[in-house]
C-alpha cells in the first residue's frame, strides 16, 4: 500500500500476526457478507474482521434500528443480525478476506454459546485472531459482561481452560468504563489470564436515545429507543479508555483503539495514547470500505510533516500537559487564523477597489441620465 518514501503504517499484533495497515474495520454494518469482507480487503485496511456472530442465523431487530448523523454520532440496536457463526468460518468468508488477516468476532447469548463458536473458531484454518464480545449483555437478567466482574472472571476462567492449547490469538472486546476504579478492576481481571492478547476498547456507549422532535417519538423502533451511541460523540471516552486500558493491562496485551474514528488524525491520537492498531465502525458505515485509504493517507501525511517513519517510534508517547506544549498549540492556531486572515485581507481590498472604480461610474451615469431627460423636457417644451 506505500511506497518506500512514505511512512510506514504496518503493525503487529500478538507477537507474530502483521498488518501491513494498522487500520481495519470494527465488526458491524458492512462486515456481514462475503461480499462485504471482500470489498474490505480490497482496500487499504490493515485486516478484515467479521460480523459478530452467534450460533445460529438471526435476523435482528425491527426495523428501523439504526439512525446516524454524518458529523454527531450514530445509534442502533441492530440486535446482532448475522448469518450465523458457520458463515464466518466458512472457506466463502474466509476466501473473501484474500492476502489480509481474517478475523472473527464472537458474541454469543451465553457462555455455552461462546465456548462452542470458540472451539470451533479456533480449529479453522485461515482465522487468524477471535475477537470475544464482552460488551453485550449475554446473560439475561445481568448486565453486560465486562460490566460484572464476577460474571468476567468466571467466563475468563472458562475461556482459558477451552484455549489453553490453542494457537490462535484471542482478544476481549470491552465496552467504555467511566470509573477509575472500574478501569482498575476490569484490568486487573484481565491480566490474570494468559490466553488474553489483545484488548479491543470501546464497544458503543449503551442506552443512548435520539429523539425525533417532529415525530415527537424515538429514532429508532426497538427497546423504546434505547441504543448504542457511536460515532464522534463518543471519540473522547474511547481516547480516554484506551489510554487507561494501555496503562493498566500486562505490556503483552495490545490495545486495540475504536470509537469515533474519522480521520489520520484521530487514528494518530488513538496510536499516541498508546493503541497497535486502530478499528472504524461508523465511518466505514457511512462512507464504505473508500475510508481506509482516505485515512491512511491522511495519518502518512502527519507523520511526514511531524517527521515520524512508522508509527512505532509515536505509539504511547502522549506528553503530560505542560506551559510549552500549551504555547507551541496556540502559537500553532495562531498562525493558521493569520494565515487565514491574510487569504481573507488580500481578498478584501481587490473588492474594495472594484467598489472604489466602480462608484463614479454610477455617478457619472446618474448625471448623463438627468441631463438627457433635462434636454428630452426642453425639446418637448420648445415644440409646444
Amino acid at each position: 500500500m506505500t511506497s518506500s518514501s512514505s511512512p510506514s503504517l504496518s503493525t503487529t499484533l500478538c507477537g507474530s500476526l502483521h498488518l501491513e495497515t494498522c487500520i481495519f474495520n470494527a465488526s458491524g454494518p458492512r462486515t456481514g457478507s462475503s461480499d462485504a469482507l471482500a470489498k474490505i480487503a480490497a482496500s487499504a485496511a490493515g485486516a478484515v474482521l467479521a460480523k459478530s456472530a452467534t450460533v445460529l442465523e438471526q435476523t435482528g431487530n425491527d426495523l428501523p434500528r439504526t439512525w446516524q448523523s454524518d458529523t454527531v454520532a450514530s445509534l442502533n440496536s441492530e440486535g446482532l443480525p448475522n448469518k450465523g457463526i458457520g458463515y464466518y468460518l466458512s472457506n466463502e468468508a474466509i476466501a473473501a478476506a484474500g492476502s489480509k488477516p481474517y478475523m472473527v468476532s464472537l458474541s454469543g447469548h451465553n457462555l455455552a454459546d461462546n465456548l462452542a463458536m470458540l472451539k470451533q473458531a479456533s480449529a479453522t484454518k485461515g482465522v487468524h485472531a477471535i475477537e470475544l464480545n464482552l460488551a453485550c449483555p449475554n446473560v439475561i437478567g445481568h448486565p453486560i459482561i465486562a460490566y460484572d466482574f464476577d460474571q468476567l472472571a468466571t467466563v475468563l476462567t472458562a475461556v482459558q481452560a477451552l484455549m489453553a492449547s490453542s494457537s490462535t490469538p484471542l482478544g476481549v472486546k470491552l465496552p467504555p468504563f467511566f470509573d477509575g476504579p472500574h478501569f482498575e478492576k476490569a484490568a486487573a481481571i484481565i491480566n490474570q489470564f494468559t490466553c488474553i492478547q489483545f484488548a479491543t476498547s470501546i464497544n458503543t456507549v449503551g442506552n443512548a436515545l435520539v429523539v425525533d422532535s417532529v415525530a415527537e417519538m424515538p429514532a429508532i423502533r426497538p427497546k423504546n429507543g434505547f441504543g448504542g451511541l457511536s460515532g464522534p460523540a463518543v471519540k473522547y471516552t474511547a481516547l480516554a479508555n484506551v489510554k487507561k486500558m494501555r496503562e493498566l493491562l500486562r505490556p503483552d496485551i495490545a490495545v486495540i483503539g475504536v470509537g469515533g474514528i474519522e480521520s489520520g488524525d484521530d487514528v494518530f491520537n488513538m496510536i499516541l495514547c498508546g493503541a497497535q492498531a486502530v478499528q472504524v465502525g461508523t465511518c466505514h458505515w457511512i462512507e464504505g470500505p473508500k475510508c481506509f485509504d482516505r485515512i491512511a493517507k491522511e495519518l502518512q501525511d502527519i507523520m511526514k510533516r511531524k517527521g515520524y517513519t512508522s508509527v512505532d517510534e509515536f505509539r504511547g508517547k502522549l506528553q503530560p500537559w505542560s506551559k510549552e506544549g500549551a504555547a507551541k498549540s496556540r502559537d500553532a492556531r495562531r498562525n493558521a487564523a493569520e494565515a487565514k486572515t491574510k487569504t481573507g485581507s488580500s481578498a478584501a481590498p481587490s473588492n474594495a477597489l472594484v467598489a472604489a472604480d466602480t462608484t463614479p461610474l454610477y455617478v457619472v451615469i446618474a448625471v448623463l441620465l438627468a441631463i438627457i431627460v433635462g434636454l428630452i423636457n426642453d425639446r418637448m417644451n420648445n415644440q409646444a
